[in-house]
């Protein structure tokens, strides 16, 4: 793989002459704002696959970027090897847009992506680590 996980994380959130900003096509509005989840080609095209609904995804040899709404992250741990970008300054090289919408929306639903992106790689939820302590049985 040409980008180590080492070398994504190295440059956080802050952004880097090395990062473009994904753009949202002409036609689609995105009113909330939008950042843009990353994972390793490896597992891109099988989330494609399985997400019941999905928005802009952008995709370059090594990574594929799915388009959320901003604040996607608040209260999310996004597991490793997925890249959680603010803004959608994403470290890539030539991303193309590779899945348009079916509506006029960009975004893919943010929980229902965590979620596949939890199950691939293995990482329960956050919230799911965090049980009810206390709370009776039933």
């Amino acid at each position: 793989m040409l980008r180590t996980m080492a070398g994504l994380l190295s440059r956080g959130r802050d952004r880097s002459p090395e990062q473009l900003r994904l753009d949202v096509p002409p036609g689609l509005t995105a009113t909330l704002g939008y950042d843009a989840v990353g994972v390793p080609a490896r597992h891109g095209f099988r989330l494609l696959s399985r997400l019941p609904h999905t928005g802009c995804v952008y995709a370059d040899t090594d990574w594929m970027w799915w388009i959320v709404p901003a604040g996607s992250d608040q209260e999310l741990t996004w597991p490793l090897p997925s890249y959680y970008s603010r803004g959608a300054y994403v470290p890539a090289s030539a991303p193309r847009l590779v899945h348009w919408p079916e509506d006029s929306s960009p975004y893919t639903p943010p929980i229902p992506l965590y979620l596949m992106v939890c199950q691939i790689t293995g990482i329960a939820p956050a919230w799911a680590r965090y049980g009810l302590r206390g709370a009776p049985a039933v």
